[in-house]
């Protein structure tokens, strides 16, 4: 009994022994693989950060190559909504402006996670919050933030960058480009004593003068001469030098030399149908807007939340230009905000109106716009609508004009 003892005890030990040694393997290849994950990236990625909506309801969608679980860190009571996201980082560090109720954005890393930072244009709150996985031709996971407006006035406190980051840059000074329509070969409308391409370069030029002398913008113009520049080529060149602002200055003209007074152009629906078949033509439409390129139906969305936003912009200043006006006393028409499919309003990523200052075919608007002290007195009104612009939160107003122009400018 003893000797088979000995025998049973040596067989336990020997079975103790290999099931430590099995642990120890197991033990280490759940490391190895910890290991490669961690040196292939495990942690997925924020891929970029998108906006929808206006100065009511605001949607930010974070696209992310994987899945996240986020929690609120700040609701907005401060002026900002601040979010972690786990299991996601940003390859670098990402920030923007933003739109609607929303100023401006950052997104940093902070190790395994993402830190989210929403800088509010005006009091809001986290309506709701979502996840969306792949699907629906989309091949990424989509981290939704609804953001709505409270009516509080929210107390931002002075925000300091933490040591670890440099300070960022001040903010460039919003670029606006100003078109003095026709001009060249196309002399424009016709007055008693004057040509529509010489009213609009001399306003054109008045117009930069008022906006360079705040020291608030940079101030380009499509043209500074009498020279022709196609309807096309102004907004490109507007759109590659990323202005904020576009604003085409022309003078009406009509059968009846009664009518008189000023009205702004903003986009209409049928003119917007027509930018999108315009910039969505041949293979790399994408690159022009800045969109990832990566499915066709996903830069579609991407495209008409941009131009919807666009739109927006630009009724938004259309409304602060007919109020300076109005304010100035200065003759506008009964029908003051008016829509059309114009060229020069069709760039999808840039607030564009045309202005048409009165008409040139009415003797007392073309004197108006001939004498140099009224010019300046009317250019002036429009740098004030323009500073309201950029005073007032972005997106916040809705189209709102009807009827059309009977021709191009």
């Amino acid at each position: 009994m003893h000797g088979l003892s000995r025998i049973n005890l040596t067989q336990w030990r020997v079975r103790e022994w290999a099931m430590t040694a099995m642990a120890f393997i197991v033990i280490c290849v759940v490391l190895l693989a910890a290991g490669r994950g961690l040196a292939s990236g495990a942690v997925g990625e924020v891929l970029r950060v998108r906006f929808g909506g206006d100065a009511q309801h605001t949607r930010v969608v974070l696209d992310m190559d994987r899945n996240s679980r986020g929690q609120v860190i700040q609701t907005g009571d401060d002026g900002r909504v601040v979010l972690s996201l786990a299991g996601v980082a940003p390859h670098r560090g990402l920030t923007g402006a933003g739109t609607g109720l929303v100023r401006g954005w950052r997104v940093t890393g902070a190790g395994a996670a993402s830190r989210v930072e929403l800088d509010l244009a005006t009091s809001a709150e986290i309506e709701r919050r979502f996840l969306l996985p792949p699907g629906d031709g989309v091949p990424h996971f989509r981290y939704v933030i609804d953001l709505k407006a409270t009516g509080r006035a929210p107390t931002v406190p002075a925000r300091t960058p933490p040591p670890s980051r440099a300070a960022p840059r001040p903010a460039e000074r919003p670029l606006i480009f100003i078109d003095a329509g026709h001009g060249g070969r196309d002399p424009g409308a016709h007055g008693a004593e004057s040509r529509e391409s010489a009213v609009t370069l001399a306003a054109a030029l008045a117009l930069k003068q008022e906006l360079e002398r705040t020291g608030r913008y940079r101030v380009r113009l499509t043209r500074d001469s009498d020279a022709y520049v196609g309807l096309y080529r102004r907004v490109a060149i507007a759109r590659q030098a990323d202005a904020d602002l576009f604003i085409s200055l022309h003078a009406d003209a009509g059968a009846d030399p009664a009518t008189r007074g000023a009205s702004v152009y903003t986009l209409s629906e049928q003119g917007a149908g027509r930018a999108v078949r315009e910039f969505t033509r041949g293979e790399n439409w994408h690159r022009s807007l800045n969109l990832p390129g990566r499915d066709p139906s996903v830069d579609r969305i991407l495209l008409d939340m941009t131009q919807r936003a666009t739109q927006n912009r630009s009724a938004q200043l259309a409304r602060t230009l007919l109020g300076e006006l109005e304010d100035a006393d200065h003759p506008m028409l009964r029908r003051s905000h008016r829509d059309a499919g114009l060229a020069v309003l069709l760039a999808p990523d840039v607030p564009a109106v045309l202005l048409e200052m009165g008409f040139i075919t009415n003797p007392e608007d073309e004197r108006m716009l001939n004498d140099g002290r009224a010019r300046r007195r009317l250019m002036r009104a429009v740098a004030g609508g323009i500073d309201r612009y950029f005073r007032e939160p972005a997106g916040g107003l809705q189209m709102a004009s009807t009827g059309g122009a009977s021709g191009q400018p």
